[in-house]
């Protein structure tokens, strides 16, 4: 007697004691297979999703569980919450997931891309994602690993092709990034493949080999006026606050002595006020009063003093010898 289960077939041969034993052991033969087809487990990062005849019935977490012996339930795990990534123009060696790297022809093939300028680009990208719906990923699109593979490639293409090699390989690659995550988004959730794309990062962007000594010398002379400029930049932060401080100094002495000569000009004007006021009751002893207080301020600065009368001819006069009446 043959028993074909799933692809397998099983050759049971008879006992020679009769019915009543084939019977028995073939009881046996179908409730341990019917045991051993019942009982699957799921793992801790995935979810199962249950078929019946080839229709989805439920989704299953992680852990023990049961279904239809025979083939009648067919169990497909998805690992949902695992980070999954994609590398295009490298391959990381020891990597399981099987579309996670392409063979080496296939990655020269991918890296090499041609840029809004008509230039040459070699390109090396890494998208990392999530399968977040396992019916849609299972079922909504035929190969959702290719197929995301194909759509991520299509969009650095197009992002690529969209800028000069200058942007590609120094100061726009950020961007790039960015831009394919958002645009591989709407592509994914028009396929509704039930993947969420978490990152789009750029590994390494050169030039072809032929000319990569001299895309690496206009980098060094990039760097270096960058260099430049930045050492410039710094000695302007520098100068300028130091600059600002000199000038907030020499304003402030400015106005303290503007403030000074003011008051002092006030003052002046107080004092001569009164004084024009004491001259105007008594020009004559306000004159005198005045002349007087200007002698005392001034005499004590002269020094030694000689005080001749203006009526003198000299400084030692003689005295008269002859008398009048010897006249």
């Amino acid at each position: 007697m043959r028993l074909q289960i799933g692809n397998e077939v099983i050759e049971i041969k008879p006992p020679s004691n009769g019915g009543k034993s084939v019977s028995v052991v073939m009881g046996l033969i179908v409730l341990t297979i019917a045991a051993a087809t019942s009982i699957y487990s799921i793992g801790t990062e995935e979810e199962g999703v249950v078929l019946r005849f080839g229709k989805i019935v439920k989704t299953v977490d992680s852990g023990l569980h049961l279904k239809l012996p025979f083939g009648i339930d067919r169990v497909y795990p998805v690992p949902v919450t695992r980070v999954m990534k994609q590398e295009f123009g490298f391959g990381t060696r020891g990597a399981t997931y099987s579309s996670q790297t392409s063979s080496e022809w296939e990655m020269e093939l991918e890296k090499d891309m041609v840029t809004g300028d008509l230039n040459s680009a070699l390109v090396e990208w890494v998208i990392q994602f999530k399968l977040s719906e396992p019916e849609k990923y299972l079922f909504n699109v035929r190969d959702a690993d290719e197929t995301l593979r194909d759509a991520s490639e299509s969009v650095m293409r197009a992002v690529v092709g969209d800028r000069t090699v200058d942007e590609v390989i120094t100061v726009g690659r950020a961007e790039i990034a960015e831009e394919c995550k958002s645009k591989l988004k709407e592509l994914v959730e028009l396929y509704d493949m039930g993947i969420s794309i978490d990152q789009v990062q750029l590994i390494t962007v050169n030039p072809p080999k032929p000319v990569q000594a001299s895309f690496n010398e206009v980098n060094q002379a990039q760097q270096e006026r960058e260099n430049s400029i930045n050492v410039a930049l710094g000695e302007q932060n520098r100068e300028i606050p130091k600059a600002g401080g000199e000038a907030e100094k020499t304003i402030s002495e400015a106005q303290g002595y503007a403030m000074q000569r003011v008051n002092e000009a006030e003052g002046d004007s107080a004092k001569f006020n009164s004084l024009f006021g004491e001259y105007l009751k008594a020009p004559e002893v306000t004159r005198r009063r005045i002349y007087l207080e200007t002698m005392q301020d001034v005499m004590p600065k002269l020094g030694k003093k000689v005080i001749v009368d203006e009526s003198a001819n000299q400084v030692l006069p003689f005295l008269p010898l002859t008398s009048p009446a010897a006249k």
